[in-house]
């Protein structure tokens, strides 16, 4: 089984007040059903997947989600969703580096060609060699639209959290 290192980190935004920051952080089990509502709630066809670790950016509601699913030997994010009046503000990108960062292992996803330079700004690379059962996948969604797949090499088994995030 791949080890997992987690922490949550918080962003503060330009107040002191609390109710500004920004926790990213995997969402217990429990509560995996608001994950869905907020898909639901902005009129996502995602969902999330109860085999994956799910991660949510949260104010005081889930203001952003992914989804983290075990594969080969890495992970497969999926269902990258933020809230539209916060986009273009830094959640997503915050997101998956806090969900990354608590991966040992290869991380792979399948998105939009326009969405390339997004993940390239994150570490993620086109140059990349997907496990089978991936590629077969990627092959059955290029039939229906475009998609590209890449991939991000750990640069560290377990990172230290960095100054302002709290251990978990």
């Amino acid at each position: 089984m791949i080890q997992r290192c987690v922490y949550t980190a918080r962003l503060f935004l330009t107040s002191v007040d609390d109710m500004t920051a920004i926790v990213y952080a995997p969402l217990e089990a429990p509560l995996w059903p608001l994950m869905n509502k907020f898909y639901r709630a902005h009129q996502s066809s995602m969902k999330a997947s109860k085999d994956a670790q799910l991660w949510v950016a949260r104010q005081q509601d889930i203001i952003g989600g992914l989804c983290l699913r075990s594969m080969a030997h890495g992970y497969w994010l999926t269902g990258l969703f933020v809230a539209p009046a916060l986009r273009g503000q830094g959640v997503a990108g915050a997101l998956v580096k806090a969900s990354v960062a608590a991966c040992e292992g290869p991380v792979w996803l399948f998105c939009d060609p326009e969405l390339q330079g997004f993940y390239e700004g994150l570490g993620f690379s086109v140059e990349v060699d997907l496990p089978y059962v991936l590629h077969e996948r990627l092959v059955r969604y290029q039939r229906n639209k475009a998609m590209i797949a890449m991939g991000l090499e750990p640069t560290l088994a377990c990172p230290a959290p960095a100054p302002g995030t709290t251990p978990q």
